[in-house]
C-alpha cells in the first residue's frame, strides 16, 4: 500500500514536518500494511485507549492523567470529524502536534516544508 502522508496531513497544516512522519511511520510499521490498522475508528474506545497508552503515553511520553490525554484524541477526532476514512499516520501527526512533541519526533528539529 503506498500512501501520501504528507499530502493527507497537508489538508489540516500546510507545513508538514517529513522527519516526524518517517517517526510515526516507523513506529506504526507493518501495521501500516493491513488498510484496516492504517486508519483510525474515533468509536472505538479500545482503539483510542490504545492510542493514549501505546503512542501519547510510552512513544510520546506524555504524564498527563487519562481525562486529559483522552480530550486531546477527542480534539483530533473532531478536527478529522469530516474524513470517513482517518489515516493513521495524519491522526499520530496531529495528536503529536496537539501535545507539543512533533519537534521530538524529528530528532528534535523542525524540518517543516512548505505547503
Amino acid at each position: 500500500m503506498s500512501a501520501n502522508h504528507a499530502g493527507d496531513i497537508k489538508r489540516y497544516r500546510a507545513d508538514v514536518d517529513e522527519k516526524a512522519i518517517a517517526a510515526i511511520v516507523k513506529h506504526l510499521g507493518i501495521a501500516l500494511k493491513n488498510a484496516d490498522a492504517s486508519l483510525v475508528s474515533c468509536s472505538s474506545k479500545n482503539e483510542l485507549a490504545t492510542i493514549r497508552d501505546s503512542w501519547l503515553k510510552k512513544k510520546l511520553g506524555l504524564t498527563d492523567d487519562d481525562a486529559k490525554l483522552d480530550k486531546l484524541i477527542a480534539d483530533v477526532c473532531a478536527t478529522m470529524k469530516n474524513d470517513a476514512r482517518k489515516q493513521r499516520v495524519t491522526f499520530y501527526y496531529l495528536a503529536a502536534e496537539k501535545a507539543g512533541k512533533l519537534a521530538s519526533l524529528a530528532g528534535g528539529t523542525k524540518a517543516a516544508a512548505a505547503g
